[in-house]
């Protein structure tokens, strides 16, 4: 009987040793700050619900191999800064190594800061800052950081896109420049008149206004300057309500100058333009999915899911590209995930993109995009139930759109 013990005994011990190891899983989980409440809640809620259904869809699949999990938890910063470094002390509080922001440079940039002072004070508790929209373009250059990754072309590469599109038509002599007072309206406002002047000098530039953000209820005062300035085409790095309202208003004076915009492609935006803004707002962004099939199934499984439109591609990169360096890695520390990030090439919805090493800015194709009726076939998919959706006009590849960076990055020791 003692023998018997002996090599049950011994057999149960060169089973366990020879048995497959348990897999290491673990709950990534990444802190979304960004407005779930007030004026900008319509494109925060659903960036929010974009990211969670990309991370569900990661999950399901194993993007970071087996047994992990990504999830995606919503902040709600109000649209403040001072809101959004609140927030930022409870996350800390809580142990989220991940944070995701973009509605926003003014908040990306006090997050930015307060991610860099914190990993500098509690080394072994590093937080990465996952940006999926804020597009000052000191955000990768003057202030660029290690811990920072912007998965959205910046405001350059947007400008040096669409002044490029807009040299090319000599019907346009005359251009209107508004945007809202905060960094991103001061950067969009610098490169258009600057690239404008190097690409068509012969240009005007009829108007130059900054307003409040967020505190406009009535832009008809702007648009009766915009037509008294007879400006063939508007530029604005306008978003959310104020871009809605912008657009509201040239609707209801019947200006008929061209919108040339960022983002007429967030929530609220569509609804506000309707039939007034067929074929005469144009927007650029990094990605359509009525030109790009790939991104399809993913807009009908946000329709299905959250009965919204999907329109935040970068949701798709940004948790793409976490999930491929965490399986990479071996590792969700968020330093080792960092370095497994730098110069890493994806496949996303609208082909392979590359997360520039030198400054951690995504460098992606450009598009050009009209807002027309749907046909059912070359525009399939509307906006806000409207009936009207985006054609693509041009395609400008990843090299024509990039940009030089002065980026002196720091890093860490591995």
């Amino acid at each position: 009987m003692t023998i018997s013990l002996r090599r049950i005994s011994l057999s149960c011990v060169t089973a366990a040793a020879c048995a497959t190891p348990a897999v290491y899983a673990d709950n990534v989980k990444i802190a979304f700050i960004d407005p779930l409440s007030g004026a900008f809640a319509p494109p925060g809620l659903n960036a929010l619900h974009s990211l969670q259904l990309i991370a569900g869809m990661a999950t399901e699949q194993k993007w970071a191999g087996p047994g992990h999990t990504i999830e995606v938890v919503g902040f709600d910063n109000k649209g403040s800064p001072q809101e959004s470094l609140s927030q930022f002390k409870t996350i800390v509080d809580q142990g989220i190594r991940y944070i995701a922001q973009g509605a926003g440079s003014g908040v990306g940039l006090a997050l930015l800061d307060a991610v860099n002072k914190h990993n500098e004070r509690n080394p072994g508790k590093e937080i990465v800052y996952l940006d999926y929209a804020a597009l000052d373009p000191d955000m990768t250059n003057s202030k660029c950081s290690f811990w920072h990754f912007r998965f959205e072309p910046n405001s350059d590469m947007r400008m040096e896109a669409l002044t490029t599109y807009i040299a090319a038509n000599p019907n346009i002599k005359k251009v209107y420049v508004i945007g809202q007072n905060y960094a991103l309206g001061h950067q969009v406002s610098r490169a258009a008149k600057d690239y404008i002047k190097r690409k068509r000098p012969d240009i005007q530039i009829v108007g130059d206004d900054l307003h409040p953000i967020a505190t406009v209820k009535d832009f008809s005062p702007y648009v009766a300057k915009i037509k008294a300035s007879e400006a063939d085409a508007i530029i604005t790095g306008n978003w959310g309500a104020d871009l809605a309202l912008l657009i509201r208003a040239a609707k209801d004076a019947n200006l008929k100058s061209t919108f040339y915009t960022y983002t007429a492609y967030t929530s609220g935006v569509p609804v506000a333009m309707g039939s007034a803004g067929e074929d005469r707002v144009k927007n650029v962004s990094y990605w359509n999915a009525n030109s790009d099939p790939a991104g399809q199934p993913v807009v009908d499984a946000m329709k299905k899911k959250y009965n919204e439109d999907y329109w935040l591609m970068s949701s798709h990169s940004a948790i793409g590209m976490l999930a491929k360096a965490i399986k990479e890695s071996g590792s969700t520390d968020p330093v080792k995930v960092a370095f497994a990030m730098e110069g890493m090439k994806f496949k996303t919805l609208s082909g392979e993109v590359e997360m520039r090493k030198a400054d951690h800015q995504l460098q992606q194709p450009i598009y050009i995009n009209t807002w027309v009726k749907t046909d059912g076939k070359e525009v399939k998919y509307d906006q806000e139930n409207t009936g009207y959706g985006w054609k693509t006009e041009k395609r400008i590849d990843a090299y024509v759109a990039t940009q030089p960076t002065s980026c002196q990055m720091k890093r860490p020791s591995r």
